[in-house]
């Protein structure tokens, strides 16, 4: 890749943010793209992007990728074709439920959007973020990309499966490089304030009860952020080569085409009340825990292989959960100025 142009939307995101600070300390030159929408604390987005606007290669455009004439405005003025690392999405399991459209509006229709820029100006590899939930209802564990993936159990799951199907035709109309991320409950600082973590974190530290669903029983593979940054720029520069296989035995996770899926999780899933443990040894407060039944859209488990990401770059997650939870903790209690 050399120093190239990257074009990353939903920069001001808790991945984008890190993903493009990290090009930017390799010295690749940065497009950020991102409507910092009000699903949650803009402040929080404007204080990611104050991380990121000191350097010089990094330009910044408020703009929504489901704004068609905008996104190929900004692609026209960039002079060399770019690679794309496409991170905005409206997210969130349970607010799809509720909010259906807005999910067919960023992560669909945007999404196509993203495909035809790179189709037009020839963007030389697109990654982009899939979920670990269009897993839905397969029981099959740990999760690997040659599985089926054909009943997702909620809206939100259906767009991302939805983005890999789409790329794939593109992969094969056009022979577009593409290649999409299956992200693991990814958690970190500068985290989202919808993610369990956040939630339970500002519950610990305000007294208040934590809302634990299906009784806490649900395991989940937690990433640290720093694993998500580091495998996703290694997949950036290994761009998919068309794969041969038989017909007649079509594998869901490569293609004829240079397309292909990625599993990018740390293969150790934990219960949530396991989870919270750790979190509490951290903050040095014990939790008020009130015990609910699952949610609607929710699995039961995830739990990443990681074999091809393995075999494709030698990646391994370095961070474990009670590090990683240590360092979120020191962030909040920096960012919001949490003495307890």
């Amino acid at each position: 890749m050399n120093k190239s142009t990257i074009v990353i939307t939903g920069v001001a995101g808790f991945i984008g943010m890190h993903v493009a600070l990290k090009l930017l300390e390799q010295g690749h030159h940065i497009v950020g793209i991102d409507n910092l929408s009000a699903y949650y604390d803009i402040n929080l987005k404007k204080s990611r992007l104050n991380i990121l606007y000191p350097y010089t290669e990094f330009e910044f455009y408020n703009s929504d990728i489901s704004n068609k004439d905008s996104l190929d405005l900004i692609f026209s003025s960039i002079k060399t074709p770019p690679y794309v690392i496409n991170l905005a999405a409206q997210p969130g399991v349970r607010y799809s439920i509720e909010n259906p459209y807005i999910y067919v509006d960023t992560n669909v229709c945007g999404f196509i959007n993203i495909l035809e820029c790179c189709r037009l100006y020839n963007c030389p590899h697109l990654v982009y973020a899939s979920s670990s939930s269009v897993y839905g209802g397969n029981k099959i564990l740990p999760f690997s990309e040659y599985h089926p993936v054909d009943h997702p159990v909620s809206l939100y799951a259906a767009t991302k499966r939805a983005n890999e199907l789409m790329a794939h035709t593109y992969s094969h109309l056009f022979h577009l490089p593409t290649t999409g991320l299956r992200f693991f409950t990814v958690y970190g600082p500068w985290g989202r304030p919808d993610m369990s973590l956040f939630t339970f974190t500002k519950s610990i530290f305000e007294g208040k009860a934590i809302k634990l669903f299906n009784n806490g029983l649900s395991m989940r593979d937690f990433t640290y952020i720093d694993d998500i940054v580091e495998a996703t720029i290694l997949v950036l520069k290994t761009p998919p080569q068309a794969t041969k296989f038989s017909d007649y035995n079509l594998n869901p996770a490569t293609s004829w085409g240079p397309f292909q899926i990625i599993n990018i999780g740390n293969n150790n899933p934990v219960s949530l009340i396991e989870y919270i443990r750790v979190l509490e040894n951290s903050i040095g407060k014990k939790a008020i825990i009130e015990y609910y039944p699952a949610q609607m859209g929710d699995l039961d488990e995830t739990n990443a292989d990681n074999t091809k990401l393995q075999e494709l770059t030698s990646f391994v997650p370095k961070v474990d959960l009670a590090h990683g939870i240590d360092q979120f903790t020191r962030w909040y209690r920096s960012f919001y100025n949490s003495p307890n």
